[in-house]
C-alpha cells in the first residue's frame, strides 16, 4: 500500500498523518507514509487544497483532516 500525505508540513498536515498512522496500526496494517511537501508535486495529483491523502495513486481526501472512521473505510475496501 502506497500512502502519501500532501501538504506543506503545517499542523493540519501533521495531524492528518497521525490519524492515518493510528488507523493503520489499529487495523494491523503496515505501510510507509510519504509526506509530499513540494507545491508542484502536490499539484501533480490535481489537488488544490491541503492536507490531502493519496492511497495507491487515488486521491481519498482533500482540504480537511479526515475522521478516523473515514480513514478506516479506506482500508476496508
Amino acid at each position: 500500500m502506497d500512502i502519501k500525505v500532501l501538504g506543506p508540513g503545517c499542523p493540519r498536515c501533521e495531524q492528518t498523518a497521525l490519524v492515518v498512522k493510528k488507523c493503520l496500526a489499529e487495523a494491523g496494517l503496515e505501510a510507509a507514509i510519504e509526506k509530499v511537501t513540494k507545491t508542484m508535486d502536490i499539484a501533480s495529483y490535481g489537488v488544490l487544497g491541503t492536507p490531502a491523502v493519496v492511497i495507491d495513486g487515488e486521491v481519498k481526501c482533500v482540504g480537511k483532516i479526515p475522521s478516523k472512521a473515514e480513514v478506516q473505510s479506506w482500508f476496508q475496501g
